[in-house]
């Protein structure tokens, strides 16, 4: 095959006719579902993703096993065997130019890993360095972009009626509208401030007391955005239900959720995958969805860059969206959120239903510009609009009225383009190269890690537990793993998160939820109640009388820890994070920082 060819079906998702190379599949990266009723082709990406997960485990040699971190290969190493296992790597490199030239903070080798971050921001931090954002400069001194403003108004009147913007709010809009493939004749954009206002405004205007409708979710881990839609749908008289995971693989329960979406109606939340496990979910999900008459709310906080450019998202055209944008990637993460509501979907979802205004939608202004008439400042949510772990914003009793429009004196000057490096970077390197890139770096780390083994155990007692998918092609960039000693006990997450901060690497943690323990699992079970991994245990479970299958739901969670490969994550970030933890193959280590974690007190790192 020629390279012209190849590079043409690499950087174009619709030509998708020509072979890539080893790690691309000829179906285009595998980032497309296959043909539906074509069997060679389901037969033809079967195959491919097999030979993708046989080459990720033996990228390490086959049935590598390592019981002390000195004996990891070198970084040099293990770099040669991983091109040589991903071809396609070398075609990214133009990610490490950017990140070189635009992201200096996030150094190279020795500097700082960021695995913590989820999400795209709209800025490089070479911009936030110079306040140079493109026809609106700011001081290098105070490098924020924009501020924000509360306006106070009924969500359904202002897609229906529209709310005068600023032509800076305007070309903000269109240009994360286009980056987000979403066209605006379908679809109605307001800033929030996070994901949880966005979700809360969705619940306090969908039409859940309209025939019994129900909110059903899709999320395997703790979300306080999910928590405050559960709290507001249930006060409108919403039926509330989740999915179940099947633990350990973290695979949702489909014969309960397809049960659920044949029975009931109502607003179906789905991401398309865990932003903590990685578990990818289909679309077909929410195509089952739509065809029984529920409303589709895509959560797409966790998806990668361009991933809207996919043809089944593409294709498919839920009736609300919800996504995150922020500074700059690895440092600040303020930013805002972004919600998108189907016009079409407005008088379905939400007849009969006249809600009071909503205090969350969001007004952007250049930074240090005055406040405008009406205007109230966000100082009573700014600590909201910036929090990493975008939890609910508190309620705002005063009095807001919606601001007035800029004047023309505000805006920028015309013609001038608001440049969005964050945004720009992402389109240049496009939806193919991105995803291939992330999935390479986060199938080899997760086989790094299962290679690690406590030395002299007879069974093997591997150091590394991974909750959810192992090595599969089809994965999100989420990885979510627990530390074990020699005794089989669980290392506190915590504890391991920040020690990892003291060796450059920022790792997060979470707590999975709705997990469902099957009755072969049921020794498992025990060992990890024994062991501590299943700490905050309240003992309520539920029984099937045929399989004796349990649910077993946790007071916080089942927390453990999280590593999340990003867009400009290179081969150096997840070998560093791969030393790190192989450090606790050593009990000497293990309790040499665990007694200089108790006597220096150390507390959670908020995340």
């Amino acid at each position: 095959m020629s390279s012209s060819s190849s590079s043409s079906s690499c950087n174009n998702i619709r030509e998708s006719s020509g072979a890539c190379l080893r790690g691309c599949s000829p179906l285009v990266s595998g980032l497309l579902d296959p043909r539906p009723g074509d069997p060679s082709a389901m037969s033809e990406t079967a195959l491919f993703r097999r030979n993708f997960v046989a080459s990720t485990v033996s990228s390490l040699l086959a049935d590598s096993r390592f019981t002390n971190h000195e004996s990891l290969p070198s970084s040099q190493d293990s770099f040669a065997s991983f091109t040589r296992t991903y071809l396609l790597y070398d075609r990214t490199s133009r990610i490490d130019e950017i990140r070189a030239t635009e992201y200096c903070h996030l150094g190279s080798r020795g500097g700082h890993v960021c695995l913590d971050y989820v999400g795209l921001g709209l800025f490089s931090y070479s911009q936030k360095l110079s306040g140079n954002f493109g026809g609106l400069a700011s001081s290098p001194l105070d490098p924020a972009f924009f501020e924000f403003s509360l306006r106070s108004v009924e969500l359904s009147s202002w897609i229906s009626h529209g709310v005068q913007e600023s032509e800076f709010e305007a070309k903000i809009r269109r240009r994360i509208m286009s980056f987000m493939n979403v066209s605006e004749s379908d679809y109605a954009m307001v800033f929030v401030p996070n994901q949880a206002s966005a979700f809360k405004i969705v619940a306090e205007s969908y039409a859940f007391q309209s025939n019994g409708r129900s909110l059903l979710t899709v999320y395997d881990h703790k979300n306080e955005a999910i928590e405050a839609m559960v709290g507001s749908s249930k006060k409108r008289g919403a039926h509330e239900r989740s999915v179940d995971f099947l633990f350990p693989s973290m695979r949702l329960r489909s014969d309960k959720l397809k049960k659920t979406l044949l029975g009931n109606k109502g607003l179906f939340v789905i991401p398309v995958q865990s932003r903590l496990t990685g578990s990818h979910y289909s679309y077909l999900w929410m195509g089952l969805a739509r065809e029984n008459k529920w409303h589709v709310l895509l959560d797409a906080s966790a998806l990668g860059p361009k991933e809207m450019d996919t043809l089944g998202l593409s294709l498919f055209k839920p009736d609300f969206l919800v996504c995150s944008f922020y500074k700059v990637f690895g440092d600040d993460p303020s930013g805002f959120g972004c919600l998108f509501v189907k016009r079409s979907s407005m008088e379905s979802a939400f007849r009969g239903y006249k809600p009071s205004k909503s205090i969350g939608i969001l007004t952007l202004r250049p930074a240090g510009q005055e406040l405008g008439s009406g205007e109230l400042s966000t100082d009573v949510v700014s600590m909201a609009a910036t929090r990493t772990n975008e939890s609910e914003i508190e309620e705002i009793e005063a009095p807001v009225k919606i601001s007035e429009p800029m004047t023309s004196e505000d805006r920028p000057v015309e013609g001038e383009e608001l440049e969005l490096k964050g945004l720009d970077h992402a389109d240049e390197i496009g939806v193919v190269l991105i995803k291939c890139r992330m999935r390479y770096l986060t199938n080899w780390l997760v086989n790094a890690l299962l290679t690690l083994v406590h030395p002299g155990s007879d069974d093997k007692l591997s150091l590394v537990r991974i909750y959810g998918p192992r090595v599969r092609f089809e994965r999100g960039p989420g990885i979510a793993f627990n530390v074990f000693d020699w005794k089989g006990e669980k290392i506190d997450p915590t504890f391991v998160q920040k020690l990892g901060d003291r060796h450059g690497i920022s790792l997060s943690i979470g707590d999975m939820d709705n997990i469902w323990f099957c009755s072969k699992k049921h020794e498992e079970h025990e060992r990890l109640i024994e062991t501590g991994t299943s700490e905050h245990f309240r003992g309520k479970e539920s029984r099937r009388k045929k399989n004796k299958n349990k649910k077993i739901e946790f007071e916080k969670g089942l927390k453990v820890v999280s590593a999340s490969i990003g867009f400009l994550t290179n081969f150096e970030d997840v070998h560093r994070v791969w030393e790190f933890v192989a450090r606790f193959l050593d009990a000497d280590f293990v309790e040499k920082e665990r007694w200089r974690y108790d006597v220096l007190n150390l507390k959670t790192v908020e995340v």
